[in-house]
């Protein structure tokens, strides 16, 4: 059966309505849309025996969806399949490669022209892709570039899993050291990573979007990695900013992925205002379901602090967060935030990430002050996108009235 891409209504955007499907879009499907169940009933509907599921199964594994280059396959399948499987390959509209030739930033363009980021990080025993749920986001975080961008639409499952697919070409084909020779006649020396994995071994959740406003096709993600790629569950990493009834389904899903909140602040006041679903999600309701996916899945639960200047770096916000730290037993992940086109914070001192992280040893916090990835060529999320959008000379949306309540609280803590 074809995976439900459907999408939370709450959250999905003011664009995520859409016409009813015409006979002509109903036939044309995503081969990475379909789960093996929704194979088998293609080719049975095809008149083909049931091995022939399997076969074409392998080839989409395989990272090939053209049934012409699937040779197994009799040449009348060949054809009828083409017909069924429409233009749905994203395009790579832009290859940007960053630290030294350790970061890939690749914007890939669907067949309805929507946008999104995928980003490659290499390291000596392992290759990470950072996927995208959605084109854009509605969680109104205004500090982050994807969400200054606003909401697009929804990504199936199948064009999610897709750029795990083009993130496993690049790293087959050679097209990362091609994109590397030609970057590095502009910026200098730059070279991969030795003895880099030559398919992707780890997945995040951290791309564009927020995962858990479309769970189904986060969760048809998820088994497809695990069940078909072969991923373990500690290996894939899922994030959210605390859509506590997403957090309880996840624990429930039978696959003990690991858990990435995304807090940020650590008073309700501040994360209104940094995050906003805090005003339907609460703190106190995150930090139990943050207790209750331990509990049910056995694995320890991260928190990400994006850290900002003068805005969340303060010792008062540091002993906070150590305190839901140590309630929850969670691994803090400090990431100074990018300087981002069209947002007014910026990155922290360091004599101000200095002091954080040490007022969070102070406080019995486990935390690790994590490298921000992809800062020379727009790679952080959201990045490549918003500089591509201010180029075209279009501007995007601004927080002004969240950065003016917390500058006011700043210069008033009474107020």
């Amino acid at each position: 059966m074809s995976r439900d891409p459907a999408e939370t209504p709450d959250t999905a955007g003011p664009d995520a309505a859409a016409d009813p499907a015409s006979p002509d879009d109903v036939a044309v499907l995503d081969p990475y849309d379909l789960d093996h169940d929704g194979i088998a009933a293609l080719l049975e509907e095809l008149d083909q025996p049931s091995y022939r599921a399997d076969q074409v199964a392998e080839w989409l594994d395989r990272g090939v969806d053209d049934p012409h280059q699937m040779t197994n396959l009799p040449t009348d399948l060949r054809a009828s399949l083409a017909a069924r499987f429409g233009p749905t390959r994203p395009r790579l509209v832009a290859h940007s490669v960053a630290d030294a030739g350790r970061t890939h930033k690749l914007l890939l363009e669907y067949h309805d022209g929507v946008a999104i980021e995928t980003v490659l990080m290499l390291y000596p025993d392992r290759a990470t892709v950072c996927i995208s749920t959605q084109a854009g986001c509605a969680m109104g975080c205004p500090f982050c570039a994807t969400g200054q961008a606003g909401f697009r639409r929804q990504l199936t499952a199948g064009e999610v899993i897709r750029q795990v697919m083009v993130a496993h070409a690049v790293l087959a084909s050679g097209q990362l050291s091609a994109a590397v020779e030609v970057q590095a006649e502009e910026s200098g020396d730059l070279r991969l990573p030795d003895g880099h994995p030559e398919r992707v071994t780890n997945v995040v959740f951290m791309g564009m979007g927020e995962p858990m406003a479309n769970l189904p096709a986060t969760l048809a993600t998820i088994d497809y990695l695990h069940e078909r790629l072969g991923l373990s569950a500690r290996s894939i990493t899922v994030s959210t900013v605390g859509l506590v009834p997403a957090i309880r389904r996840l624990a429930q899903h039978g696959k003990p992925v690991t858990l990435a909140v995304s807090l940020h602040a650590s008073d309700d006041e501040l994360r209104d205002d940094l995050v906003p679903p805090n005003r339907q999600h609460p703190l106190a309701s995150v930090e139990a379901a943050m207790e209750d996916y331990r509990a049910t899945t056995n694995r320890r639960v991260s928190i990400e602090w994006c850290l900002i200047g003068d805005v969340n770096d303060s010792d008062e916000q540091a002993r906070g967060l150590a305190a839901i730290a140590r309630r929850t037993r969670s691994h803090v992940n400090v990431i100074p935030m990018n300087p981002t086109p069209g947002v007014r914070w910026k990155e922290p001192s360091a004599a101000a990430v200095a002091r954080f992280m040490s007022t969070l040893d102070e406080a019995g916090a486990n935390a690790t002050l994590r490298d921000t990835r992809g800062r020379d060529a727009d790679a952080a999320c959201g990045q490549l996108l918003a500089s591509y959008t201010l180029g075209q000379g279009r501007r995007l949306p601004v927080a002004v009235g969240a950065a003016e309540r917390i500058d006011a609280r700043r210069q008033d803590p009474e107020s």
